[in-house]
């Protein structure tokens, strides 16, 4: 593809002759197969939807370009969002190639730095809000509502209409819907997006089924889960520490049509699947995206059977959006050496070891 979603899904999305078509590349994410996760948790079949490899390395691009799209048609005169990263560091990228002036409201110190230079760096007026995300998202919502600005946040419903793209790709690639989704949940936006995705697919009869949707909250900002806003939301995952989902009835909608659930992960499942699927996958998500890894991983040691099941896990954001826990999460020091080959040997010696008998176990295994 490559064309953007505007263009590959135009027949699918509310778009009219008006609507400007942007893009900056956004869609067209990997779909991978797993190599070790799948078979150590015995899924016969297990996929990663790479949404970090959109443009600005999230899933928020997709929905973005169409919001900013139709903005663009109805002559708006800035955009405005709140959020804890991902969206601000998308919405100030169309802002910036639309040539929009963009602003963004953040929770003070609850927004990952590298998500932060994303926005800053795009030319966004920030500014720091002494509160939570719900308290950012109330008064966007209010400024929005009475100035010539178009809010770019989850309830703006163009945001979903580009989210649910992702779904039909998962189908246009496997030939079906797969028969679970996991997926993390935050504002709530995303599962219902995806949801309403495989709907009009089924719908069109280009998939034969829909997937369960399976979405995960971290446990410490889990108000689907318990069933009532929670007032200071707190976890490792800065994505989706949101105590008062805005699309939270679209997520319980999903759940209860598709079969599923909403469940919650603590955050040091969270921090085991977010280095499990760097040193098993070769794969680097944001913390918040591993909650979809966390869930699956938590579920089949409680006893889901997956050995005949396809499933995906969708990894919302690329680590790179926050350096600082992966500097955190890596194993000891760096060691410096003397620059000589003898002493790069018996540094890497244990690791040339362990390599040796690694292979013979798998030469052992497979005869």
């Amino acid at each position: 593809m490559g064309s953007g979603v505007l263009n590959t899904y135009l027949d699918l999305l509310p778009v009219t002759s008006a609507t400007p078509m942007i893009t900056l590349g956004e869609g067209d994410t990997p779909l991978v197969k797993s190599n070790r996760l799948g078979r150590e948790l015995g899924c016969t079949e297990l996929y990663f939807k790479l949404e970090g490899c959109n443009p600005t390395g999230s899933f928020k691009d997709r929905g973005m370009v169409v919001a900013i799209a139709k903005a663009l048609e109805e002559g708006t005169k800035a955009i405005m969002c709140a959020s804890t990263g991902n969206t601000s560091a998308s919405a100030a990228a169309f802002g910036a190639y639309c040539e929009i002036p963009t602003f963004v409201l953040i929770p003070k110190g609850e927004v990952a730095m590298g998500k932060l230079a994303q926005a800053m760096i795009y030319g966004a007026k920030v500014i720091m809000v002494d509160g939570n995300f719900d308290v950012a998202l109330g008064l966007v919502r209010e400024f929005t509502g009475r100035n010539d600005v178009t809010l770019v946040n989850s309830v703006n419903p163009y945001r979903l209409e580009g989210q649910k793209t992702a779904a039909f790709e998962i189908v246009d690639r496997l030939g079906d819907a797969p028969d679970y989704l996991f997926i993390p949940v935050g504002n709530a936006g995303n599962i219902t997006a995806y949801w309403k995705g495989f709907s009009e697919y089924f719908k069109m009869e280009r998939a034969l089924q829909r997937p369960r949707m399976m979405g995960f909250q971290a446990e410490g900002a889990a108000p689907i889960v318990h069933g009532q806003m929670v007032s200071e939301p707190s976890t490792i995952a800065s994505a989706i520490r949101i105590g008062n989902p805005a699309s939270w009835n679209g997520a319980l909608r999903a759940k209860d049509q598709s079969g599923g659930v909403i469940d919650m992960v603590t955050d040091d499942e969270i921090l085991d699947a977010y280095k499990t699927l760097s040193r098993h996958e070769g794969i680097f998500c944001e913390p918040a995206s591993a909650a979809s890894v966390a869930g699956l991983i938590k579920l089949v040691h409680n006893g889901l059977r997956l050995d005949d099941k396809r499933s995906v896990c969708v990894l919302t954001g690329t680590g790179l959006k926050d350096p600082e826990l992966a500097n955190e999460c890596a194993e000891g020091p760096l060691k410096t050496i003397e620059g000589d080959l003898e002493e790069v040997r018996n540094n890497l010696q244990h690791l040339i070891e362990y390599t040796i008998r690694y292979f013979k176990q798998i030469l052992k295994q497979y005869g």
